[in-house]
């Protein structure tokens, strides 16, 4: 027999939570399983309005970027993953540098102001292939913000041109990486980490390579791929793992949850997390996180209507654009989306939409409908219909 919550301790505590009281990772895990789905909702929406009161209260943004994958090799094999092929399979390749800038300056005549680049754990790819795309974008494109690589690729760079994870982050930075994504954080918990990607480096490994980043002066963001196998009580640790980090060194700008997609890959869809369980994550992510500004919902692995729904859930942002993406795509996400329509989609929300840049900073605020960007061109692009693009991609910023 299943003992219910008691109903007025989840009202005090979503109170608790709504009125900006830190809640610990056991009342995070009750409130994830047992309080009623509009109260957590509304308990995250309360937060979100006293985090950006002001002229900001009913904002919702996005950004216009381009995910770049330079290569498709990787040695890592997570059990997830559609996009990879091993080092030696013949359908794997690795972008000329001469590529990777011809798909950036394509970005920039599209309106993108942020590039990220990410890519498979090749065993041919030291520190100095990376210095050098850097140095090369930033040449050729001083404005964009390359919001790159991740924890998972610093491990991997430090292997193969034998440094520690301080040089390696100290080179990229100085090569012009601005900030570094969530990329590789998946689930950071042992065990179900351990199932899906045993040859990955540990939760803790990813956390204290971000850790050195943020004490580095290299902010980033923090993700969380949910629907893998994983219980509730690894997922409220997941955050709690999160939140500790951010505790120290308060260097990820935004929290980035998402759904596992389950085609062409090993895992073949046998867990995965319901829209439901999603929006209870990005309400939970809200009322948890009382030291993480922003919140990304996702609608390009749950879809348009759930992304929207996100912004009655506590997220204050809905992404990317995305000029191109492959990799979530190659796994079965199928969700498309242009500028104006993603612009519509906040407004019928009830927010007012902006364009944003990487520090979250409102470009361009679309106050009046009537004056709507109408631009075809700025859209989703994936494998098959991609601007005539050969396979490349990035997982979610």
């Amino acid at each position: 027999m299943t003992l219910r919550a008691d109903p007025v301790e989840i009202a005090n505590l979503l109170q608790h939570a709504a009125d900006g009281g830190r809640i610990t990772p056991e009342q995070a895990l009750l409130l994830y399983t047992d309080a009623p789905l509009h109260a957590l909702g509304e308990a995250a929406d309360a937060v979100r309005k006293r985090r950006f009161a002001g002229e900001s209260v009913n904002v919702a943004t996005y950004i216009i970027d381009r995910n770049i994958n330079y290569t498709n090799v990787c040695l890592t094999a997570c059990k997830f993953c559609a996009f990879y092929r091993a080092p030696g399979h013949r359908e794997g390749w690795t972008h000329s540098d001469e590529e990777i800038l011809r798909r950036c300056a394509e970005a920039v005549e599209l309106g993108a102001t942020q590039i990220m680049l990410q890519g498979g754990h090749s065993p041919e790819l030291g520190i100095e292939f990376y210095e050098r795309i850097f140095a090369a974008i930033k040449r050729d494109h001083p404005s964009l913000t390359l919001h790159s690589l991740g924890a998972s690729e610093v491990v991997h760079i430090g292997k193969v041109s034998r440094l520690e994870h301080a040089e390696v982050i100290t080179r990229l930075h100085a090569a012009g990486l601005d900030s570094f994504a969530g990329a590789g954080a998946e689930i950071l918990v042992k065990r179900p980490r351990t199932v899906i990607a045993p040859l990955k480096e540990s939760g803790e490994t990813w956390l204290s390579v971000m850790e050195t980043a943020h004490n580095l002066g290299v902010q980033s963001t923090a993700t969380f791929m949910m629907g893998t196998g994983e219980t509730n009580a690894e997922r409220v640790e997941h955050l709690s793992m999160v939140r500790d980090v951010q505790d120290r060194t308060g260097g990820f700008r935004s929290f980035i949850p998402w759904t596992y997609q389950p085609e062409n890959n090993h895992l073949k869809g046998r867990t995965q997390a319901t829209s439901l369980e999603y929006l209870r994550m990005i309400a939970l992510a809200r009322l948890f996180f009382d030291n993480i500004t922003h919140l990304q919902g996702s609608w390009l692995t749950t879809g348009k209507d759930i992304g929207q729904l996100t912004l009655h859930f506590g997220a204050d942002d809905l992404g990317s654009v995305m000029l191109e993406e492959n990799v979530v795509s190659s796994a079965g996400a199928r969700h498309r989306s242009n500028r104006t329509e993603l612009i519509e989609l906040i407004r019928s929300a009830g927010r007012i939409p902006a364009q944003r840049d990487t520090l979250y900073r409102h470009l361009v605020v679309h106050t009046d409908p009537a004056d709507d960007p109408v631009d075809d061109r700025v859209h989703s692009h994936f494998a098959s219909t991609a601007l005539t693009l050969t396979p490349a991609g990035a997982s979610l910023s």
